[in-house]
């Protein structure tokens, strides 16, 4: 591939996702909600429904991350409404686009998130599992929905479930490691619940192998191959950082300090990457220790 659009460029994922494609000598045009400013930037209105489709003329792949961060602000009615509506209507106006085009684009890319799966407990999914109940969960299937423009244009539409990005740079992740560093680190709640988690390398190389492969279409797991308990978590954050976690924050304190939100921080997701393995991708960083140290 030579041109490729991406959305959400300059996000924790979508600026490590640049970066790795512009590396090789990839052409990467960066959709922007202004007045473009560089030559590789592409103007786009996705809650007006409009894109500079001209622009797009000759990409080979559409890559969309674009969205509200979820743990970005407490959860109110007005931010709800943003994280659905930024995912939903992006990708609704990109997918339209795409679809349009006079030669489409071979592969379309979007996000998703393996908050698609809800609570699963202690039960390990993948990507055969229904979609759980809940917020998340149902702007997750809203959001894959909206793909639907370009799957019917034939192009291969592949919906990327994301876990959680290991990464001091952003994320959930970025929030923990200035707490562990600080010697403010422990579990959450009870720690009994799983955390899908990637390295951020692991993830970029991900997306790169999804774009390239041409057997892959529909959901794929972007999670490494054991998810970990948020004890698990606790513990190597503290070996590898070499500070004690000896400060947990009891359930009913997230509940009040996160409202809504709490009840997915609280809650358990284990998500295993099935197709990704088996469309035969390798994981540089797997293990939870080796995604600490490699972020």
């Amino acid at each position: 591939m030579t041109r490729i659009a991406v959305a959400g460029a300059s996000g924790l994922i979508g600026s490590a996702l640049v970066r790795s494609l512009a590396g090789d000598g990839h052409e990467v045009l960066r959709l922007v909600r202004r007045a473009p400013r560089a030559a590789d930037e592409v103007r786009w209105d996705p809650k007006g429904g409009d894109v500079d489709t001209a622009r797009l003329a000759g990409c080979e792949a559409i890559v969309n991350l674009a969205g509200a961060g979820v743990g970005d602000h407490r959860w109110t009615a007005a931010y709800k409404k943003e994280i659905r509506d930024s995912r939903v209507l992006g990708t609704t106006v990109l997918a339209e686009a795409a679809a349009a085009l006079p030669e489409p684009p071979r592969v379309f890319l979007n996000g998703s998130a393996v908050g698609y799966y809800g609570d699963t407990g202690a039960r390990a999914v993948d990507e055969s599992a229904a979609a759980g109940d809940g917020f998340l969960p149902g702007v997750c299937v809203e959001w894959e929905a909206a793909t639907a423009p370009a799957h019917q244009a034939g192009i291969r539409t592949v919906l990327a479930r994301t876990g959680l990005v290991v990464s001091r740079d952003g994320g959930a992740w970025g929030k923990l490691f200035p707490l562990f560093k600080a010697g403010l680190g422990g579990r959450l709640g009870d720690g009994r619940q799983y955390w899908s988690y990637i390295a951020l390398h692991d993830h970029v190389a991900a997306l790169r192998h999804l774009l390239e492969t041409e057997s892959v279409a529909g959901p794929v797991n972007l999670t490494a191959p054991h998810p970990a308990t948020n004890r698990e978590v606790t513990a190597a954050m503290g070996r590898v950082l070499r500070r004690p976690a000896l400060f947990p924050v009891p359930a009913p304190v997230l509940r009040t300090v996160l409202g809504e939100m709490a009840g997915d921080v609280l809650g358990s997701t284990r998500a295993v990457p099935t197709r990704l393995l088996e469309s035969g991708f390798d994981f540089a960083f797997p293990g939870l220790e080796d995604a600490i140290r490699a972020a």
